[in-house]
């Protein structure tokens, strides 16, 4: 039995029960996926997120290039001249007065520094290394974040396929039973049966139609979310499959696990990172060494003529830190602790890696198995079905029984259809823990988003401060 029985039934019960009107196209799971990845915001989001990482590279290249900055001032100055005069009298006594006079003058100056760093202590190639490492650890976060969406997007697409294929089993039911009761009414008003086996053919239907409202429901609930991360209105969906490109043993899965999945790449990286900024911190400890040239241009007047001053410095700046208040060492033992703790989380995704990728593979075995036996269990309560009903007919058997044995081809029939969805979803939860749940590994028609473009546009750039897309 197929997972979306009777594709064509089911889509006109939509329209029946009110549900959003559908494209006469059946929409793959390749199409919902595809549309996630191009519209998903969570994805949207870690892309502006590495491209902000990405600007840490040329900032730490900064480091390497020369500053330059002009000062200038300008203003009015004043001299001040004092003149003292003695004169002496006739008689020997003297008598001193004192003359001030003032200058007012426009002084004007500029300086021109330029200063290029040599030797940071180390600083400057580990602050490097770390931007790479953070790079590329945020490259392995949007690969993560990709195959969470894609993942998210499958289960939404393959539940809503069960719950569509459930909700037509369950109107077929209705369907079956209220042909059952018509059956049981004719039969009493002929006295073949009692009054008490056309109550529970009418208990039986209200209880299906009960089950049928509790579909529609779960229907709508499972529409709801697929929007929500597809981005769009689910149309009327094709069968889903289970995807190619499976690991072929538990242990094949595991391996494919440590080496692959994004969680333990981003946990490495950040390890790499850590180790980087204990290098940066410590070069703190070490003298700097800056070439630094100044050109300082000044003009004064000096009485009709002015002065004008021309100066060109070359210097080489040397600073050796002596004590820094502990405050340094305290910061590298910091980040050595740090750096211990991304060592431990490397062990933590591996673990958690391994155990996802054991449990997808179990429980990818474990549905295959039970749609072998769902699919027995079904023939078998056919044919039993088939008996139970003729025996009715001569009276050996109640409508009770006919009943029962119609509740049980159902229940095996919803039971295969979810055994199904579980066998699609583990494949796609197998994919997403080896590693391979993205974009480029399923071959989704979509433009790939290149997570390197937008650094190598950025690396060497000297100025500027316009982005992609800014007006």
């Amino acid at each position: 039995m197929n997972f979306l029985m009777r594709t064509t039934a089911t889509a006109a019960l939509a329209l029946a029960v009110g549900m959003v009107s559908v494209p006469l196209r059946a929409q793959s799971l390749e199409d919902a996926l595809a549309s996630a990845y191009k519209s998903n915001p969570e994805i949207l989001a870690q892309r502006a997120a590495l491209r902000a990482v990405d600007e840490q590279v040329p900032r730490a290249l900064s480091q390497w290039r020369p500053t330059v900055q002009i000062t200038g001032n300008a203003g009015p100055a004043r001299d001040y001249n004092y003149t003292t005069t003695t004169r002496f009298g006739s008689n020997g006594d003297s008598d001193r007065a004192t003359t001030e006079t003032q200058r007012t003058r426009q002084q004007q100056a500029a300086t021109l520094q330029v200063t290029q760093p040599l030797y940071r202590g180390g600083r400057s190639e580990a602050e490097l290394n770390r931007a790479e490492s953070n790079v590329k650890a945020s490259r392995a976060q949007l690969s993560a974040t990709e195959q969470r969406v894609l993942l998210d997007a499958a289960t939404a697409y393959i539940n809503l396929a069960r719950e569509l294929a459930v909700l037509d089993l369950n109107v077929n039911n209705v369907q079956v039973l209220q042909r059952q009761l018509d059956a049981a009414r004719d039969r009493f008003q002929v006295g073949e049966i009692t009054r008490t086996d056309v109550s529970q053919a009418e208990a039986r239907l209200a209880q299906a139609q009960a089950t049928r409202t509790g579909s529609e429901g779960n229907v709508n609930s499972a529409r709801a979310t697929y929007t929500r991360v597809v981005g769009e209105e689910a149309g009327r969906l094709a069968v889903p499959k289970v995807p190619g490109n499976l690991p072929g043993s538990a242990g094949e899965a595991r391996d494919l696990a440590l080496s692959a999945n994004p969680t333990v790449t981003q946990a490495r990286y950040a390890f790499e990172s850590a180790g980087h900024d204990v290098s940066l911190i410590e070069g703190e400890k070490l003298p700097t060494v800056n070439l630094q040239a100044d050109a300082i241009h000044s003009n004064e007047p000096a009485g009709n003529r002015g002065v004008r001053r021309e100066t060109v410095d070359l210097l080489v700046a040397v600073t050796v830190p002596i004590y820094q208040q502990g405050l340094t060492d305290a910061r590298v033992r910091e980040a050595k602790q740090t750096k211990g703790q991304r060592r431990t989380q490397i062990d933590v995704s591996q673990r958690q890696v391994v155990d996802d990728a054991n449990r997808a593979w179990q429980q990818l075995t474990t549905a295959r198995a039970q749609i072998e036996s769902f699919q027995a269990q079904i023939r078998a309560n056919e044919i039993a079905l088939e008996g139970v009903s003729q025996e009715a007919r001569v009276g050996s058997r109640t409508v009770l029984d006919v009943l029962n044995a119609e509740q049980e081809l159902l229940n095996s029939r919803v039971s295969l259809v979810q055994a199904q969805r579980d066998q699609v979803l583990a494949a796609f939860q197998l994919l997403s823990a080896t590693g391979r749940l993205t974009a480029r590994d399923m071959g989704l028609k979509v433009e790939l988003y290149d997570p390197a473009a937008y650094l190598e546009s950025t690396r060497d750039r000297w100025s500027g401060t316009k982005i992609p897309g800014e007006e």
